[in-house]
């Protein structure tokens, strides 16, 4: 997904980037390797994160720093970019975050990010919370379609019009996601971060089979075992006035 977005943007190369919310330096390192930018300065507000990013991204152009993504640690007119992957929706005002976003940058310069598709083309996910709201719904409070209702193209489109970006455009991208069995697609729900590993591992046993194989029974499984999904994001950008 990093890689569409960052074609989708096309910026010139030597432009000087911010990635908010960098996390472990993903989108960072993918900017890094397909926009041949100036300068890429990821901020994330996890030390753990700051330091992950660091490690493994040995290039000179890239700098890493923790702060709010609501309250930049940078003057105004600082980039030619700023860009979120992923963060968005966990950002507690995430209006005030893009309007921070169109203050760092210069004049008509680029503001973007994506987010996942969890209503719906996030099939990875949805599988697992359509099935689990079916046996429990109380876990619907749970689902991330319900938790983040920003994660749709018209409230994008809304939060990039009120954080005062113009020319907002949104894009719809899917990525291909292919297990190579059940084993494969059921084995992250078992353990990790995030509200389906942890609804998961505090289950019964008996109702952790429960919810596998009701999914099981649910996914498209092909002859050979594969299951082929779609991660649908949804992209949006837009300009700061002049």
């Amino acid at each position: 997904m990093a890689c569409d977005f960052v074609d989708w943007l096309a910026l010139p190369a030597d432009s000087r980037w911010l990635d908010i919310g960098c996390g472990t330096g993903a989108l960072t390192q993918t900017i890094l390797g397909r926009a041949a930018p100036a300068s890429v300065t990821g901020l994330d507000p996890s030390d753990g994160f700051i330091g992950c990013a660091r490690h493994h991204t040995d290039d000179p152009r890239a700098s890493f720093r923790q702060g709010d993504a609501q309250a930049l640690p940078f003057a105004s007119d600082a980039f030619d970019a700023a860009v979120a992957g992923l963060v968005l929706n966990f950002i507690s005002d995430p209006a005030k975050a893009v309007a921070e976003m169109k203050r760092v940058v210069r004049a008509e310069g680029i503001v973007a990010a994506y987010v996942w598709d969890y209503a719906g083309g996030m099939q990875l996910m949805r599988y697992f919370w359509d099935a689990a709201v079916a046996l429990d719904p109380n876990a619907r409070t749970l689902d991330e379609a319900q938790r983040f209702p920003d994660c749709r193209p018209e409230a994008l489109l809304a939060l990039f019009t009120k954080g005062g970006v113009d020319r907002t455009e949104c894009r719809v991208f899917d990525v291909p996601t292919v297990f190579k069995d059940f084993d494969d697609y059921w084995s992250p729900f078992l353990g990790g971060q995030g509200p389906a590993p942890t609804y998961c591992c505090a289950l019964p046993e008996h109702r952790r089979d429960e919810l596998r194989e009701r999914i099981r029974a649910m996914l498209p499984i092909e002859t050979d075992g594969t299951i082929r999904l779609i991660a649908r994001a949804f992209a949006v950008r837009g300009i700061r006035p002049a």
